[in-house]
């Protein structure tokens, strides 16, 4: 009955002290993986400042694009933030002689090494995720949203004595612009097709609010129509020029890192059948932006980023691992941590790197693919066997 209690006992106190260890270490990263993103956040909402100064829309696209960009920060900083939180703490656990509780108290630290990598595949699948469905879904989010919105503050980039062409296929000069937003000495020129174009001046206007979007009311001007070489005009006293018309140039197709992982997979599948069976094109079925064979080699790079990259998190947390392999008292700890932390920034680069090497051919990418597998099994045999040979050697 003692040796059962005791036994029990040991197992119940090894998973506290390993959960111990594993909530400190993900309260660290959690922290440091919030606080950077959102300081990266903060600096690039900035350059978005762009979408509503320069291109005319409203405070709430503003902040709702802002928001939706988060998503793609954290995933970029994920691996980083992984990796030197628990690199971090771990050597804060030496440091502090409270990893020798765990050792004093019979755990091997190759069950130690085992505990963190059975969670690493918790982190993959978090990381993959957000990398093939929360970043598309709200990259694609975003980018619709600017296509839906309307141009509503045309009248805070419109400069006096300058030829504002923010807008596809018109162009706005203003003489004069008064603290109220009214304008003198108007001239406009709107693109109305292949050749065609409409100019009109006008003495004078003002932006009103119309119903559920703004439009620029002209006042005793003359509107000059171009249309096939033919020319035709006509004199006015009130005009209206409607904002919701308007396009600032907000690209319509979706890039590839907007597209669903569905779509992208569909389409590596359409061209697969193709080049196994090379008797017919492929089946075009319905319609899937960028699912072209010129195109083949950019969604096998962004397939590639979703679900390959990802296989590196174990490999980070691998070597955050090997801090625990010496003590502080060994030779050289201080260099053996920095030299493990250099490691660890060489992987991260060296998996972003690979996306370069990825082609529009399957069996190429092969070898490429099975790189962070090779990897992470030498690192961990390597682990595997330094901690026997140290069992072997206390013994």
């Amino acid at each position: 009955m003692n040796a059962i209690y005791d036994l029990n006992y040991h197992n119940s106190m090894k998973k506290i002290l390993f959960r111990k260890l594993l909530f400190d270490c993900l309260i660290f990263f959690s922290v440091t993986l919030i606080s950077t993103s959102v300081i990266i956040w903060v600096f690039q909402a900035v350059n978005f400042l762009d979408i509503m100064v320069e291109d005319g829309r409203d405070y709430l696209v503003y902040i709702n694009y802002s928001l939706l960009n988060f998503p793609k920060i954290i995933t970029r900083i994920f691996p980083f933030a992984l990796f030197f939180s628990f690199s971090y703490v771990l050597s804060k656990y030496e440091l502090n002689n409270e990893l020798m509780i765990l050792w004093n108290f019979g755990i091997n630290k190759i069950q130690l090494v085992n505990f963190f990598l059975r969670f690493s595949f918790f982190l993959i699948i978090c990381q993959i995720l957000l990398t093939s469905y929360l970043v598309p879904k709200s990259q694609n989010i975003s980018r619709e949203l600017l296509k839906s919105s309307n141009i509503d503050f045309l009248e805070s980039f419109i400069k006096p004595k300058k030829f504002n062409d923010n807008i596809v296929g018109l162009t706005i000069y203003a003489d004069e612009k008064d603290d109220k937003g009214n304008l003198k000495d108007i001239y406009l020129k709107k693109e109305t097709g292949a050749g065609n174009f409409q100019i009109t001046y006008s003495k004078n206007g003002y932006f009103k609010i119309k119903g559920d979007s703004k439009v620029l009311v002209l006042n005793d001007g003359e509107t000059i129509n171009g249309i096939n070489n033919k020319f035709s005009n006509f004199n006015f006293t009130q005009s209206e020029l409607s904002l919701a018309q308007l396009d600032s140039g907000i690209i319509k197709v979706n890039k590839i890192q907007e597209t669903s992982t569905v779509d992208l997979t569909k389409c590596i599948k359409r061209y697969f059948d193709y080049d196994l069976s090379r008797k017919k094109k492929p089946d075009t079925g319905k319609s899937i932006q960028n699912c072209t064979i010129e195109n083949l080699d950019n969604i096998f790079k962004e397939l590639y980023k979703r679900f390959i990259i990802p296989l590196y998190i174990p490999i980070l947390l691998l070597i955050s691992l090997y801090l625990i392999i010496y003590s502080k008292e060994s030779v050289n700890y201080s260099r053996y941590r920095l030299i493990m932390f250099l490691i660890g920034l060489l992987v991260i680069i060296f998996s972003e790197t690979t996306l370069k090497f990825i082609q529009n051919n399957f069996f190429l990418n092969i070898k490429i693919i099975i790189i962070p597998i090779i990897t992470f099994t030498i690192l961990y045999l390597l682990i595997f066997l330094k901690t026997q040979k140290m069992i072997n050697f206390k013994k």
